[in-house]
């Protein structure tokens, strides 16, 4: 069983800048793949990026020049640093991890099998 614990969400004006932090209990953290979710209100949950034991990232196209994955493997901990934050950013961020089966960036939510609770991140205009 891993536990995931999302941190930093709060609210920032347009344009700001955001990290969330996600904290895994998993022993061996190095073999896992973690990725981002968010759900806006009234819509599905989407992939924001991920990260996998490789260090390879991918990320949801409208946020790939302002968001950032990052690992730090010996701390047990995954950051997605957001810039040029936007009102339509607003949503409740998920970090989410799974076992690195195949060398790929995991981009759907069935594919992850551990959750975090979620972290609310507000934009305002």
């Amino acid at each position: 069983q891993v536990r995931l614990v999302e941190s930093g969400g709060e609210l920032v004006q347009a344009g700001d800048s955001l990290k969330l932090s996600c904290s895994a209990s998993a022993r061996t953290f190095s073999n896992y793949a973690v990725g981002w979710f968010r759900q806006a209100p009234g819509k599905e949950r989407e992939f924001v990026g991920g990260i996998n034991a490789n260090g390879d990232s991918d990320y949801l196209t409208s946020v790939k020049d302002r968001f950032t994955i990052s690992r730090d493997n010996g701390k047990k901990t995954v950051a997605l640093e957001m810039n040029r934050l936007k009102p339509e950013d607003t949503a409740v961020y998920y970090c989410a991890a799974v076992w690195q089966t195949r060398v790929v960036v995991f981009r759907t939510a069935d594919e992850y099998e551990y959750w975090g609770q979620g972290n609310q991140v507000t934009v305002s205009s």
